[in-house]
């Protein structure tokens, strides 16, 4: 019996997920398939967790948190997080939530960082920024959230000016701004602050280079795309299933 693994979201035809997942399932020769769960709402995740060979499957935007309700467990990591990117089918038809976002991106970062980076925005306040900003937390990088409508202890985007931008090293987007096929986007951020000694790190892995990152690199910064980071939360995903 074929193993099925899948990705649950909303428009996800872009899928980073299937294409890796399927090409690893043939280089491997594993019995094994892999597809796009493409959910109106996050109600219909029961029908799809019916087929008695889904064996794992990825959460992405916009169901990380939403999920968690429909879930029997939650790995510690996970809880603390508040956002779910990896579900394994447990032997006994429950359902346990992982978050393997961290872990991706903590260690793409650290070959970037250097002692300087001690502080870090984080543009955007979905899922992911949550597992961003647990992830700078065992680093102990101290993190400020910047949003379109900031809550207490967060940036507003007008906020950002000479001062701010010297004062964080490290640039994290987590919105979809600049993501295919508006790569002409980015976050609104005065890229005219930015060093050489600042770090533009963008989540979006298509284009493998987006505004974001242009407009960093054109003032000296050391940029990267989330590429990286999905190949290696991937991995840690495929190990969660299997073990």
């Amino acid at each position: 019996m074929k193993k099925i693994y899948g990705l649950l979201g909303k428009n996800i035809g872009y899928s980073f997920s299937r294409g890796y997942f399927s090409e690893k399932f043939e280089k491997e020769n594993l019995d094994c398939e892999y597809n796009n769960f493409d959910l109106a709402k996050i109600e219909d995740l029961k029908e799809v967790i019916n087929n008695p060979n889904i064996k794992g499957l990825n959460v992405t935007i916009p169901y990380k948190e939403e999920v968690i309700s429909y879930l029997d467990n939650l790995d510690p990591i996970a809880k603390e997080i508040g956002a779910v990117n990896v579900i394994k089918l447990e032997k006994n038809h429950t359902l346990t939530g992982y978050n393997s976002d961290y872990y991706g991106f903590t260690e793409s970062l650290i070959p970037l960082l250097n002692p300087t980076i001690k502080k870090a925005l984080i543009l955007g306040t979905g899922g992911a920024s949550k597992a961003i900003a647990f992830a700078l937390d065992r680093l102990e990088i101290s993190h400020t959230f910047v949003s379109r409508n900031p809550d207490f202890n967060e940036l507003s985007y007008n906020d950002l000016d000479e001062d701010t931008i010297n004062s964080y090293k490290l640039i994290i987007n987590c919105t979809p701004l600049g993501t295919h096929p508006n790569t002409e986007n980015c976050p609104n951020i005065p890229y005219e602050y930015i060093t050489k000694n600042h770090i533009l790190y963008d989540l979006i892995y298509n284009p493998d280079q987006t505004t974001f990152m242009k407009k960093g690199a054109q003032q000296g910064a050391k940029v990267s795309n989330g590429l990286q980071m999905l190949i290696l939360q991937a991995e840690k995903a495929w190990e969660i299933w299997n073990t």
